[in-house]
């Protein structure tokens, strides 16, 4: 779906054909992605969009509206008395219709000498009527309002006819041109069945060894098989108090009162962290703005609501029954919380209502990000741009803290990084000045802090599979790629690309203070030297390390702030930048 056409129209007041070229360069360019990563041969139908296919929309998700080719071509395929797939042929492209020879044309030029160019069968029957509409509604133009709605059967509630601006132009169009209806007509007609796509699918998907017993579940959308669920999203009950996991079931059967594995995305199986066991309390297909419960159970291939678990879960996890099951792999997003917002409570009572509401706004939205920062007790909402901000609060001051707040101005995130390699080894002393730690920074190549980011050389890689990787494509020295202590700084579920290094030989009780250091290599990193932004793409060795023998003397009081010292030292000459 191509999305904000709204803005297009409204805030870069561009004319029709302005439209539709840009339609087609968002659509050329998305094909050009699609064709460069299309290696799945197996899925074997046509994965390039195409409007005249039925495989592109084009609407405005804030304001819920949207429409197809196919939509407008089955009412002007009765005009002209032509096939629905033939008039979708016609309302896309070079297509341009001269009404006084009645015939098509390729080119827009009409058969009389003279006369005014032709319009393209796109912009003419169906963006000039969007426009009129828009601008008319946005304009509170009644007149035209009224002529347009008759025309297209559109009957306006009677507290609908006194709405202005935005508010009538939502109105108005939501019965028209319904998102709904767009966006599941192209899911009902185009969309695999779960039968078939997980076939191709689940490889992609499992993280664990296709062939283990739910692996082999989710390849056969197994309802008698062990129990996968992937939680997507946490949706609010009507009163904000609880939240339902919201996600698709990808074998077996999720029931009511059945005991389940919720596994976080940072599950490593055999391990204890981020994992829980959590009772199912009830089960509820999600219908328009309520919720059906379905007491039999929702079996593999459906979308699920499962009240219960919301307890265990941030953001996203997998459900399931098999002790031995992996993890679905975790959701990616292609944007990032880049814009950031204080907020404080208006009435300073209301201060609870707000870190409440915060918690459960951090819940409900998978790309938001609310956190507090220590030293100035501020809470900030960072978002993935000013629209983005201004959703998240306004659901605040509804839906989740049910208060009035004070909002800053939004600021943008940056993110630091090092240059050059160190200029000297830096050296930090601990504040009893019994230990002593040396190293340097050197930057890392952006290849490798993208592989570090999408997981392919990152902290859940396989040791083995990393050390390859950096020996051969980065050449790294080899007992340098085995030492990698940690990567940091740790935000949002996600690991930064910044890696710390052990490069020091013969030194006596580092694994003592290797926490120690840890610790403060995440701290540096996620507040870097020059602006305290996250840091990214730097490569920190430890080169030496002098320890006193006697542990309460190297203990984490003193091993964390020089560590840290000596981390900033290296950023800083090591030409830091943004």
């Amino acid at each position: 779906m191509i999305n904000k056409i709204d803005r297009g129209i409204g805030e870069l007041q561009h004319d029709a054909e302005q439209m539709y070229q840009s339609f087609i360069r968002v659509i050329e360019n998305t094909n050009v992605i699609i064709s460069t990563y299309d290696c799945c041969s197996d899925i074997g139908t046509e994965l390039a969009i195409d409007p005249v296919a039925g495989t592109c929309a084009f609407g405005s998700g804030l304001y819920g509206w949207a429409f197809t080719v196919s939509q407008f071509a089955r009412i002007f395929s009765k005009k002209f008395g032509v096939p629905q797939e033939a008039m979708m042929k016609k309302l896309w492209g070079d297509n341009f219709y001269d009404a006084k020879a009645k015939k098509w044309r390729k080119t827009d030029q009409p058969s009389e000498q003279g006369a005014e160019p032709l319009k393209r069968a796109f912009v003419q029957y169906i963006m000039e009527p969007v426009i009129r509409l828009f601008r008319a509604t946005m304009k509170n133009e009644r007149e035209t309002v009224e002529k347009m709605v008759a025309k297209i059967n559109i009957n306006l509630k009677e507290n609908e006819v006194g709405l202005e601006g935005k508010h009538l132009m939502k109105a108005v169009f939501q019965k028209w041109l319904n998102a709904a209806e767009a966006l599941l007509e192209m899911i009902v007609l185009k969309l695999p069945s779960p039968n078939e796509a997980q076939k191709y699918r689940a490889a992609n998907l499992y993280e664990g060894p296709i062939d283990d017993a739910t692996g082999q579940a989710i390849i056969k959308c197994d309802k008698d098989g062990p129990l996968a669920v992937y939680i997507s999203k946490m949706v609010p009950t009507k009163d904000r108090s609880r939240f339902f996991a919201f996600g698709r079931v990808f074998s077996g059967t999720v029931k009511s009162g059945q005991k389940v594995r919720v596994q976080g995305p940072n599950f490593v199986p055999g391990e204890k962290d981020d994992y829980s066991i959590g009772t199912i309390q009830r089960t509820v297909v999600m219908m328009a703005n309520r919720e059906e419960t379905i007491p039999d159970g929702v079996p593999c291939g459906n979308i699920v609501g499962i009240f219960g678990v919301d307890q265990f879960i941030v953001k996203q996890a997998t459900l399931t029954t098999d002790a031995d099951a992996h993890n679905i792999k975790a959701m990616k997003y292609s944007v990032s919380p880049v814009v950031k917002v204080s907020v404080a409570a208006k009435n300073p009572s209301d201060l609870p209502k707000l870190v409440k509401g915060l918690k459960k706004l951090s819940k409900a939205d998978p790309l938001v990000q609310c956190y507090t920062i220590e030293e100035t007790g501020e809470h900030i909402i960072a978002g993935c741009g000013e629209l983005h901000i201004e959703i998240c609060v306004i659901d605040l001051i509804n839906e989740y803290a049910k208060c009035e707040i004070i909002q800053g101005n939004p600021v943008v995130t940056y993110k630091e990084t090092i240059n050059q390699e160190s200029s000297q080894t830096c050296l930090a002393k601990s504040p009893n000045k019994h230990n002593r730690l040396f190293g340097k920074a050197s930057p890392l190549a952006d290849e490798l802090s993208l592989m570090i980011e999408e997981e392919v050389c990152g902290a859940m890689t396989n040791t083995k599979d990393r050390t390859s990787i950096l020996v051969d494509q980065f050449s790294w020295d080899k007992n340098d790629a085995q030492r990698i202590w940690c990567f940091g700084p740790e935000v949002s579920q996600s690991t930064g690309a910044n890696v710390l290094v052990d490069a020091c030989k013969g030194v006596q009780y580092l694994n003592e203070i290797k926490d120690s250091v840890e610790s403060a290599f995440k701290w540096a990193t996620r507040e870097g030297v020059l602006c305290e932004e996250n840091m990214r793409g730097a490569r920190f060795n430890i080169t030496d390390v002098l320890v006193h023998s006697d542990p309460p003397h190297r203990n984490a009081a003193q091993i964390v702030p020089a560590a840290r010292r000596m981390f900033q030292a290296c950023a800083l000459t090591a030409s830091p930048g943004l």
